[in-house]
């Protein structure tokens, strides 16, 4: 079994959206054994097709330029190279884990937006709820707060999804027998 720790960005806008459908635009992930080792990392920028330029708000919170969203390659490539990464084309056990349900309906969101299978993503543990009541906590933390409450150094770029992974796997790695999945 490999854990598959990640977290995504997506478009967005502040205040009312006028109708807008959030995009994934950044895939970041680690792979961690059974043992909790990293196996590795996966960070790929994704092209959105609904709004392809992004809203200063978005910019300014990932730190995300239009520049790096312009190069990136579609969705559908993107995904599958995921998944290759992840190993479901060679039936490799897996379970991805994100803080949060957000994460895994955007994956859902997109692979039905650009009719692809989305099946895959259902091997899926929310963290952030799991983390909540392992603690005993009135209401969820959000993740720079639990990582820095765990003894951690937050490294990396807060709203960015390869920094986001890569500081969820120190919780998860903390609490790896706590789990339930």
């Amino acid at each position: 079994m490999n854990f598959i720790i990640f977290d995504l960005e997506a478009t967005c806008w502040n205040g009312n959206s006028h109708g807008k459908v959030s995009e994934i635009i950044e895939i970041g992930a680690v792979k961690l054994n059974l043992f909790g080792e990293i196996i590795g990392e996966y960070n790929r920028f994704v092209k959105p097709i609904l709004n392809p330029i992004l809203s200063p708000f978005c910019k300014e919170l990932t730190s995300i330029e239009q520049e790096q969203i312009d190069r990136a390659k579609n969705y559908e490539t993107v995904i599958e190279e995921f998944q290759d990464w992840i190993g479901i084309f060679d039936d490799e056990n897996y379970l991805l884990c994100s803080w949060g349900f957000y994460d895994r309906k955007m994956l859902v969101q997109d692979c039905k937006l650009h009719e692809l299978e989305f099946e895959w993503a259902e091997e899926h543990i929310n963290l952030k709820q799991q983390y909540k009541e392992l603690q005993q906590l009135s209401k969820p933390w959000g993740l720079r707060k639990t990582v820095e409450r765990n003894g951690f150094e937050f490294e990396g770029i807060h709203h960015r999804a390869i920094s986001d992974a890569q500081n969820l796997s120190k919780v998860f790695v903390k609490y790896i027998d706590d789990w339930r999945y």
